[in-house]
């Protein structure tokens, strides 16, 4: 029997949350100045961090996402005034949580950098990508480690059971 697979660099996905003012703005120009970056990240353009909410976050992760990162402005210097301290306030809730259901919370990271500071971005998805690429793979819901059916089937032994849609509560009134 041999040992599973060692996820490459293919086979991971960081999400990053960039503000269009300074991170997307950086990570234009290192494109235009043909900065090679790992190929796992794909950007996502928010007006800023401000916006990005923790179900941002933990959405990526559940759709399979190995790793998010939110890139904004530096702080005290957000285009709309403290946006990137809202963000880093809402990535420090989501590394305890993740850290509180036993995910690593560097899984979630938060970078800062100016529009004037490509390498800065570059630096950090290089980063992002070394430290997802350290640590195993995530375990999904098909992986045999899945939630428990909505329907309340597989419940613990005395536990209640799940309330029913109100789409069919009405009906029976």
């Amino acid at each position: 029997m041999t040992a599973p697979a060692k996820p490459t660099s293919g086979d991971r996905k960081i999400v990053a949350f960039c503000c269009r003012e300074c991170a997307y703005a950086a990570a234009d120009a290192s494109a235009n100045a043909r900065t090679p970056l790992p190929p796992t990240v794909r950007l996502i353009l928010m007006p800023c961090t401000g916006r990005v909410s923790p179900l941002h976050l933990l959405s990526a992760l559940a759709e399979g996402a190995d790793g998010v990162m939110v890139a904004g402005c530096l702080l005290g210097q957000c285009h709309y005034r403290e946006g990137n301290f809202s963000a880093v306030d809402r990535v420090a809730f989501v590394q305890r949580l993740l850290k509180s259901v036993g995910v690593e919370p560097e899984r979630c990271r938060m970078f800062t950098m100016s529009a004037g500071e490509p390498p800065k971005f570059a630096a950090a998805v290089r980063e992002m990508d070394r430290v997802i690429g350290g640590l195993p793979p995530l375990p999904r819901s098909g992986d045999g480690e899945g939630r428990a059916p909505r329907n309340g089937a597989g419940a613990a032994p005395g536990a209640a059971p799940a309330e029913e849609p109100l789409s069919s509560a009405r009906g029976a009134a």
